[in-house]
């Protein structure tokens, strides 16, 4: 009888061993998966603040360019009215003097 005992004793050892290094194991894969998923996290966050960064960046491009344009157009368009004034000033002062004096 105390052989058989002795040998349960010895198994529940075993099994508490067992369970030890399975829970060392657990704990030890669960820091190792926090510390992944920590440095997951931080290249996602640092490749979505560069992608955002290039965005603005295009963005802040394309405004630029379409502000120059813009300016460019407006700046065409002040011209042409200006020698459309200078050519044609007087027809308009005697066609606004006529209607003034029809009515």
């Amino acid at each position: 009888m105390d052989t058989v005992i002795k040998r349960i004793s010895e198994i529940e050892k075993a099994a508490v061993t067992v369970m030890d290094d399975a829970a060392a194991r657990k704990k030890a894969f669960a820091a190792e998966m926090e510390e992944k998923t920590r440095q997951f996290d931080q290249t996602a966050d640092a490749e979505t603040e560069k992608k955002v960064q290039d965005l603005r960046q295009e963005m802040e491009s394309r405004m630029k360019s379409e502000l120059s344009k813009q300016k460019a157009q407006a700046e065409a368009q002040l011209v042409r009215m200006e020698k459309n004034y200078e050519l044609h000033h007087e027809t308009y002062v005697k066609k606004l003097f006529q209607e003034l004096i029809r009515e």
